[in-house]
């Protein structure tokens, strides 16, 4: 229900309605609109890139990602609705609400999908995974369909973006509180406090040791993490920037984009739910593989298209590649992540995608802006991304990394020694 909840933030907010919206209305279609949003994103994932980790040790020291969900979620919802009042030139409050509202919506899928490992056998983790990227589709849809409702209507009265893009908006943070509400009052915290001391408030220095914990002790786990951080860059660049390269390159209107966005959705969840089943058939890793391919080979088609009709069949297959991979990288990190810290892992995992998030769409920006607005060449650049990604998931050991988990619980059980008023 969270992944349904939180995604139309990322369909409506981040791929369709407001990304273009700022571009075309708030930024009046100047040239360095592209490059502003995406510098706005990037902030927001600095930030989480260098508080995430810290956050995810604290939560689980203290038993406390599910108020940790609860936080990020309340504070996600407020600072969107702050985009509300950004009209034609205010670029500065709808770029610090967008940073705000991205920082904790960040916070919120990174604590969430900590849960996942509790929540699924080690045989499941695919077809789990699958159900909630699947599902989480689903809610995006819905969002995106209640907005275009809003939009057709709007456009039939005669009303312009400015007016009724406050609307949608509004719109998409009323489904995400509704959709949210399940999780808060059923999800259980399984997690126990821990005695040892918490986590550093030396944030940068709670990061470096968890990047020197993973070289020493989960090798695997880090090379994961370094692919991770390559491919998501390409699939950032899909997930901000799709509706202005359809506006851009290709002449979408806005009611175009968001039957796009439709399709993209549809077919994401389709492949996130079936695809779940066959990932814990053939293996996560060759499963991320094929999707891997699948990304390149979209890649391609969008740079070739010159009609609506090729677009189309490239925006399928980024739909079906979109749920496969997102799905199949938080498997395979559920698999490695030690049982006492999964928040702290999954805050690593966290890291990578959003250094993912500031590296792909900022590079797709610098792109537009230094080639006067040719986004064909930015999305080719884009591939490169899918290509580094592949090359690293080759590197990646995922049996061996699976015994590097039980060696270091092994470990943390032998050194443990007996609970305080305990008898040996």
């Amino acid at each position: 229900m969270y992944d349904f909840a939180n995604s139309g933030y990322t369909t409506v907010i981040l791929t369709t309605v407001f990304s273009a919206y700022f571009v075309g209305v708030v930024g009046g279609g100047a040239h360095w609109a592209t490059l502003a949003w995406t510098s706005a994103l990037s902030v927001s994932y600095l930030a989480i890139m260098l508080t995430m980790p810290s956050l995810g040790a604290r939560a689980d020291a203290r038993g406390a990602k599910r108020k940790l969900l609860f936080g990020s979620t309340v504070g996600c919802i407020l600072a969107t609705l702050t985009l509300t009042q950004a009209g034609p030139g205010d670029v500065w409050l709808a770029l610090i609400g967008i940073a705000v509202s991205n920082y904790f919506y960040c916070i919120g899928e990174s604590a969430v999908a900590s849960f996942l490992p509790e929540l699924a056998r080690p045989h499941a983790l695919g077809r789990v995974s699958g159900w909630g990227w699947s599902f989480g589709y689903c809610g995006g849809m819905l969002s995106l369909g209640l907005s275009l409702v809003v939009v057709s209507l709007a456009q039939a009265r005669g009303e312009s973006a400015a007016q009724f893009v406050p609307w949608v908006v509004a719109l998409t943070c009323g489904v995400f509180a509704l959709s949210a509400l399940p999780s808060f009052l059923w999800l259980r915290e399984r997690a126990q406090p821990r005695a040892r001391a918490e986590a550093s408030p030396d944030m940068l220095g709670q990061l470096l040791r968890a990047w020197r914990d993973t070289g020493r002790h989960h090798p695997q786990f880090r090379r994961l993490l370094m692919c991770v951080a390559c491919y998501q860059a390409g699939i950032a660049v899909v997930i901000t920037l799709a509706s202005v390269y359809a506006e851009q390159a290709m002449g979408f209107k806005m009611a175009q984009i968001m039957m796009l966005v439709f399709l993209v959705n549809i077919a994401a969840a389709a492949g996130a739910f079936l695809f779940g089943y066959l990932q814990d058939r053939i293996g996560h890793k060759r499963a991320l593989a094929m999707t891997l391919c699948g990304w390149i080979a979209m890649v391609l088609i969008a740079y070739a298209a010159v009609t609506v009709n090729v677009f189309w069949v490239a925006a399928t297959l980024a739909g079906l590649c979109m749920g496969t991979s997102q799905s199949a990288g938080r498997a395979m990190v559920g698999a490695l992540a030690p049982e006492k810290r999964l928040a702290e892992f999954f805050a690593l995992w966290t890291f990578s995608v959003q250094l993912a998030a500031v590296v792909g769409p900022l590079t797709y920006g610098l792109v537009t802006w230094l080639t006067h607005g040719n986004h064909r060449l930015a999305i080719l650049v884009t591939g490169l991304f899918f290509v580094g990604g592949l090359a690293l998931l080759h590197r990646v050991d995922l049996a061996r990394g699976m015994e590097e988990r039980r060696a270091a619980a092994d470990g943390a059980g032998a050194t443990a020694g007996p609970a305080p008023g305990s008898t040996v």
